[in-house]
């Protein structure tokens, strides 16, 4: 195993040592055939590869087999010159054969053969290499982003974002490579001839020299010496070119290029019967060879009807029949029964409505992928916030503009957005190279300026820097920031039972002695409320009973048990808004940190701080000065305070700045460096 480790390593050194050492005839031949079988595997692997990067290590090796072929020719080069043309069984036979007892048809071969590969293959490869390296480095922000939104929207998970990130990094490296890769075949079709005129020019003089060789006898010994030999090395050259071409124009898709092919072109059985219609009009051309035409055109035109009718029949066969319409009740005769009047009384946890524009988004029949992406977001967050959302209703909705949505949450709409099923959302992160046109918007989700553009102009914006988002990702942002802010008023005391019984399945003891003895279903509910509420992840819930079992014997406050289950929760904590193992945080100073524990009041229902308004104003005031000071660095500004204080200043900023989070210094874990970038004083 450890050698085979190492063959490519070996194969390196020995063509190395190959343009040094002679390599006798039959070594030579060996050698040969092995460029000749390596180039046919290399161009097979670049057709049944379903895109580049699974291809990855083709720039190198485009190097390899470069240096491979032209060691061979220094070698053939070697015993032409001191063997009298003798350089083995393949170039003689090449050479015989190509020839066929006429040496400028020969070299006329060997020629077109150089320049195809040299003017149309090899420069053709080089171009959009060079243009697909450009493109491909100009659309890394823009997939990068967009990798982020569909993460952030729970299409996808944290290890697939790694591998999407992981693949455009690839990918760009790829294209990078090949566009200097490219310049090696180039380079070798070129040399390919000065070689060949060395063995003709040089074999002439060696051989009327020393030799002591005819003209004639020269011209019949070299010639095919330096055909076959320029043959030998081209026809392998010519092979690794169009794998070459073939892998820089290829496209990802879900199948190899052989299948895509096939069915692609399968898809267009009216082009294939209009094009026999075509060749057997040719027919009519005085000259033309009917036989051949009317092969052809009876071929195409056949395969073009069968081919229509398959697809009429696997259309017909997927059309469902019209389910036959039942009797139906009246709307009076319906509530006659009491039963059916409660139905009205229930309430969905999360309704969305659409308008009818919208639908083909929501229904699966019309290929739509909307119930899919919700499910998907529901998996990720209870992987990342360990509560599971509840099902969510769909509905179409009359009263709602075309393009309209609305999310309710228990009956009462929290949220309403519009896009363009047609178009794209673009969104700027700031700078970009060129500005796209499209129709002024207003990003649902978090309320970012954006344009709606059309298909055409994606590519084109992705390019200029834009984040580009379709309409159905736009949608599950806006449902994901909504049901991330809301997430503690969904959280039922069934759902809570429910999260009690799986840890039980796990920890069937520490339930016992908890719950209810220590703390009740409810207080627990309260508890995991409040840290969904600021963000704070559930899903250790064997960390938070034991907190609650230690605590809870004491203390009956819901709001001081979540402030001892936040510090047990650190590490969580530390996670979720650290960066890089850094903590950027404005800080509260001594003096308002007195104040405010010494404004501490309590009651028989807890705890409140009682500051007179003036101090409240002070305290605001520089609270929005130092939050807009660190808004471009921070996207959430987070405060950071002693852990007694913690709670009333959340109260107290909650009323006037949205989107912060507030820490304590007993809820960062130690390994965490913290740079205060901001304080708050009075």
């Amino acid at each position: 195993m450890k050698v085979l480790n190492n063959v490519v390593s070996i194969f390196v050194v020995t063509i190395v040592l190959a343009f040094i050492i002679p390599l006798p005839p039959w070594m030579l031949d060996f050698l040969f055939i092995l460029n000749i079988t390596l180039s046919i595997i290399i161009l097979l692997m670049s057709m049944y590869i379903k895109s580049a990067l699974e291809f990855s290590v083709f720039p190198s090796m485009l190097l390899v087999t470069t240096l491979f072929r032209l060691a061979l020719n220094i070698s053939s080069t070697r015993l032409i010159l001191s063997q009298k043309g003798q350089a083995g069984n393949v170039i003689a036979a090449i050479g015989d054969f190509v020839l066929g007892g006429n040496p400028v048809i020969g070299f006329i071969i060997f020629i077109i053969i150089v320049i195809v590969q040299l003017v149309v293959i090899t420069k053709g490869a080089e171009r959009v290499s060079e243009v697909a390296a450009r493109f491909t480095l100009d659309a890394m922000p823009g997939k990068q982003m967009a990798i982020d939104a569909d993460l952030n929207s729970g299409l996808i998970d944290e290890q697939q974002a790694r591998k999407r990130r992981s693949d455009v990094q690839r990918e760009a490296d790829f294209f990078g490579s090949m566009d200097g890769a490219s310049k090696f075949v180039k380079g070798d079709a070129i040399i390919s001839i000065v070689i060949a005129a060395v063995n003709l020019l040089g074999g002439a003089a060696i051989g009327m020299i020393s030799n002591g060789m005819s003209i004639d006898q020269v011209l019949k010994v070299y010639s095919i010496a330096t055909v076959g030999d320029g043959l030998v090395s081209q026809i392998p050259a010519f092979l690794i070119s169009t794998a070459t071409a073939m892998l820089v124009t290829r496209t990802a898709s879900e199948n190899n290029f052989n299948i895509e092919l096939l069915k692609q072109f399968s898809m267009q059985p009216t082009a294939m019967i209009i094009a026999g219609v075509v060749a057997a009009v040719l027919g009519f051309i005085p000259g033309f060879p009917t036989i051949q035409i009317i092969i052809i055109a009876i071929a195409l035109i056949v395969l073009g009807i069968a081919l229509r009718n398959s697809m009429q029949k696997t259309a017909l066969a997927s059309e469902v029949p019209a389910a036959v319409p039942e009797t139906e009740l009246t709307e009076t005769s319906f509530y006659k029964n009491i039963d059916n009047v409660y139905t009205l009384l229930t309430v969905e946890q999360i309704e969305m409505t659409f308008g009818y524009s919208l639908l083909p988004l929501v229904d699966e029949s019309s290929g739509g992928s909307f119930i899919d992406r919700v499910v998907m977001f529901r998996k990720q967050f209870a992987l990342d916030m360990g509560m599971v959302i509840p099902s969510v209703r769909m509905r179409d909705n009359g009263q709602l503009n075309p393009n309209q949505y609305s999310i309710k949450l228990k009956g009462e709409e929290v949220a309403r957005g519009e896009v363009l099923v047609d178009h794209f959302l673009a969104l700027s992160p700031g700078e970009v190279a060129e500005k796209v046109d499209g129709i002024d918007t207003i990003e649902p989700a978090f309320g970012i300026p954006a344009k709606w553009i059309t298909e055409s102009k994606r590519e084109f914006a992705e390019m200029a820097g834009y984040t580009v988002i379709d309409p159905t990702s736009v949608i599950i942002t806006h449902l994901s920031e909504v049901i991330k802010e809301h997430a503690h008023e969904m959280l039922t005391r069934q759902e809570v039972n429910t999260l009690i019984n799986n840890l039980k399945k796990a920890n069937q003891n520490l339930i016992e002695e908890v719950i209810p003895n220590i703390v009740s279903v409810g207080e627990l509910q309260k508890v995991l409320a409040n840290l969904l509420k600021e963000g704070i992840p559930i899903r250790d819930m064997e960390t938070i009973i034991e907190t609650l079992g230690d605590y809870g014997t004491s203390i009956k406050d819901a709001d001081m048990l979540t402030e001892y289950v936040r510090q047990a929760l650190r590490r969580t904590i530390t996670r979720k808004f650290s960066d890089a193992n850094q903590l950027r945080v404005i800080t509260l100073d001594t003096a308002t940190e007195n104040l405010i524990m010494n404004s501490v009041k309590k009651s028989d229902h807890g705890s409140y701080l009682a500051l007179d308004p003036d101090t409240v104003q002070k305290i605001a005031t520089s609270l929005v000065q130092q939050v807009n000071k660190v808004r471009e660095l921070l996207p959430t500004p987070i405060i950071l305070t002693s852990p007694i204080v913690r709670i009333y200043f959340r109260k107290l900023a909650d009323q006037f700045v949205h989107g912060i989070v507030v820490l304590s210094f007993s809820e960062i874990d130690n390994s965490v460096q913290i740079q205060a970038i901001g304080n708050i004083s009075v």
